[in-house]
């Protein structure tokens, strides 16, 4: 085989790859979207191209008055977005720590992290459970909160940390030469250095609000207080209320404070994904 039916090969291989995957993901896609436009509501007789499509369903989500939905929108929203701006906050803060300081325990503390990520989150939830009934959290935002912080410390610190430890320590030195205190060096040269790999942890725990359904399930008990992946989970639930076209105009909405948030930050993501754990 010479050198340029090996090159054709191998672009073949790569290409038809590629567009296996993108079949993959794109065709539920577009299933989803064309059952959104049924105006029926039963999975069961509908179409990826509907004839008669209708955005009905859409209008029901936002106007009708039996509709929760909206109000399980602005939950997810103040979830997501108080996760996501805490959780960078305390993983900046554990990483500094981990990556610039010396202190007993710290080799050890790493391996905590590692060994963190192992466990399910399922092998906690009575834990979680017992803990946010005794303080009063059950059924609370702020307890659903609460656990998505704590969870997102062991991985994303360990991920920063990598980073943080490829950013030269003398612009530490000269900063404090200068006077600067820890806090000082850390919003002013760390965090600046590191926006890639802090625009990965914003994005994924600003993700995890809309996409994780076991979690709230197990915490949250009012409707009032649902998020949208438990709200829309009642659509198909009822007995007498499969409303799969409902469920599927809602999931497609789900994507769009996602795809705001990645236009956002898009610019610092490539290179945060391929930096993180270079160096630890």
């Amino acid at each position: 085989m010479n050198k340029k039916t090996k090159n054709v090969l191998e672009l073949v291989v790569i290409y038809g790859s590629i567009l296996i995957m993108f079949v993959v993901i794109l065709y539920p896609l577009l299933w989803t979207f064309g059952l959104s436009l049924n105006p029926g509501s039963s999975l069961y007789g509908a179409s990826m191209i509907p004839d008669n499509w209708s955005f009905k369903h859409y209008e029901w989500l936002f106007t009708d008055p039996d509709s929760d939905y909206l109000l399980w929108y602005k939950n997810t929203l103040i979830v997501a977005f108080v996760t996501s701006l805490g959780s960078t906050i305390f993983v900046s803060l554990v990483a500094y720590a981990f990556s610039r300081y010396q202190f007993v325990g710290k080799k050890y503390g790493i391996y905590a992290f590692l060994l963190l990520q192992m466990f399910p989150v399922l092998m906690a939830m009575v834990a979680i459970y017992i803990l946010l009934n005794l303080v009063g959290l059950l059924d609370s935002l702020w307890g659903l909160i609460l656990i998505y912080l704590g969870g997102a410390i062991p991985m994303n610190a360990f991920l920063v940390k990598g980073y943080f430890d490829t950013i030269p320590r003398e612009l530490d030195e000269s900063a404090r030469m200068d006077g600067a205190g820890h806090f000082r060096v850390l919003f002013t040269i760390m965090l600046p250095l590191a926006k890639p790999i802090l625009a990965v942890v914003a994005l994924f725990n600003f993700m995890t609000p809309f996409m994780d359904f076991i979690l709230p399930r197990i915490i949250l008990r009012s409707p009032e207080n649902y998020t949208l992946a438990l709200g829309l989970y009642n659509f198909v639930n009822a007995q007498f209320d499969n409303n799969f076209t409902r469920f599927a105009a809602g999931a497609i909405l789900i994507a769009v404070p996602i795809a705001i948030v990645f236009l956002m930050l898009q610019r610092y993501l490539i290179s945060g994904l391929t930096s993180g754990a270079t160096k630890g």
